[in-house]
């Protein structure tokens, strides 16, 4: 029987695995360095994400609906440049020089958006960055697969989704703080440092791949080979994540609805927006805790329960949304329930595909996969957004938890890790 970690083409894998650290010593400082390369290239954009609103309509005299033009065509942009980059990733000198160059991209397209002076130059640098956002994410996620062993993947990935959701609280922050003391031009401008931080962090990382590459084995495929990840069991394991992704919901659409619900009476608009913004921090520092917890758990217990719990605890949040209470105890704890739900599910499903599929596909599957969940997020961000505002809150937040009770029921279909199998084995 097929387990995550053995395929049909698990024999062309040896050169990753004779490449495998010592048993018990994972953390190495290629892969912490993976882990500060998501803290600080999420630290810059989230900087820039989180003054140009302010930017584009202050400062440049555009609406609000420019705003959304822009955001919605560099998210898209992400989802399509992932897929395209899965197969640069293949190779492992290739995945070096795309992850180093993608970072580089979204730091310094970044840091020149300060510069720009009109709507559409704002927008092209964006897409830029998003472009460059998109192209490294199955480089980055390859390299971190390489530089774990198999029986560590979960810890692994899950440490990069901590620094990734760590830089999500730091980023707002650091905005806020730039934005004070030196003004909203110079702040997008000094957004490009921490990104130029995250590059320098992947070159080490790099680095190190380099020096514990294997030479042998078959050639990487510089396509997307789908038969190749079919016949590996790539889509069993994309149904419990599509799934999954289609109740995943924009966090914009959870803070819109806490500030209508912690609006009253005696409760102002930019009071309400402010407390639910806080909220979200709250919910990402959860996420973070959460992607820790979920890597070690996943190696402990495999894939199966720990994005069941995942999903389901997605439930019990939408739950808590649908059910409108005024009160910001009920709010934080739904939000708290959402950031355990994305901290769990993110790291196992990259563990997932990094167990599933030998060195040679991993590019192309990480590609796919980022594919699969851009894909599933617009998907129920959209529908979501229509039945919020034709039917009722209730009802979009509703749907989004039929999804997720699907996922958790889905979660069955993964195959057992590695490390699960030799235990349940050797009992």
């Amino acid at each position: 029987m097929n387990t995550i970690g053995s395929s049909r083409d698990g024999a062309d894998d040896s050169s990753a695995e004779k490449a495998e650290t010592p048993k018990g010593r994972w953390l190495t400082p290629g892969v912490g360095a993976v882990a500060s390369a998501s803290f600080f290239s999420d630290s810059g954009h989230e900087v820039t994400t989180s003054v140009l609103p302010a930017f584009l309509t202050g400062t440049l005299g555009a609406s609000a609906a420019a705003l959304g033009v822009i955001d919605g065509i560099s998210e898209a942009l992400i989802g399509v440049m992932k897929l395209i980059g899965g197969p640069l990733a293949n190779d492992p000198a290739r995945r070096a020089r795309t992850a180093a160059g993608g970072y580089l991209g979204t730091a310094v397209a970044t840091g020149a958006i300060g510069a720009a002076v009109t709507v559409w130059q704002v927008g092209a640098l964006r897409a830029i960055a998003w472009l460059s956002r998109g192209l490294r994410s199955p480089a980055r996620d390859a390299l971190l697969a390489s530089l774990t062993p198999t029986s560590a993947h979960g810890r692994a990935f899950g440490l990069e989704r901590a620094g990734d959701n760590l830089g999500a609280v730091a980023g707002p922050l650091l905005a806020a703080g730039l934005v004070t003391w030196v003004g909203i031009r110079p702040a997008l401008y000094l957004a490009a440092i921490p990104g130029l931080f995250a590059a320098i962090a992947i070159i080490v990382a790099a680095r190190e791949s380099r020096h514990r590459a294997k030479s042998g084995g078959d050639s990487s495929p510089r396509r997307l080979e789908l038969r190749a990840l079919r016949d590996a069991g790539m889509l069993r394991a994309l149904v419990p994540v599509l799934l999954f992704e289609f109740g995943n919901l924009a966090t914009t659409l959870l803070i819109l609805r806490a500030t209508q619900l912690l609006t009253s009476q005696h409760r102002s608009v930019a009071t309400a927006t402010s407390i639910a913004i806080l909220i979200y921090a709250g919910h990402n520092v959860i996420a973070t805790f959460a992607s820790l917890i979920a890597g070690r758990w996943y190696d402990r217990a495999g894939p199966r329960v720990v994005f069941a719990t995942g999903a389901a605890v997605y439930v019990i949040a939408y739950g808590a949304f649908s059910a409108g209470v005024h009160s910001a105890i009920a709010i934080a704890i739904a939000f708290a329930a959402a950031g355990a739900g994305i901290g769990l599910a993110e790291p196992t499903e990259s563990a997932v595909i990094a167990q599933l599929l030998p060195d040679r596909l991993r590019g192309s599957g990480f590609g796919v996969l980022g594919a699969v969940q851009a894909t599933g997020d617009v998907v129920a961000t959209v529908v979501a957004g229509l039945l919020y505002t034709l039917i009722s809150p209730g009802a979009a937040f509703g749907y989004a938890a039929v999804w997720m009770i699907a996922a958790t029921i889905a979660s069955g279909t993964f195959r057992q890790s590695a490390n699960r199998q030799s235990r349940d084995g050797r009992a």
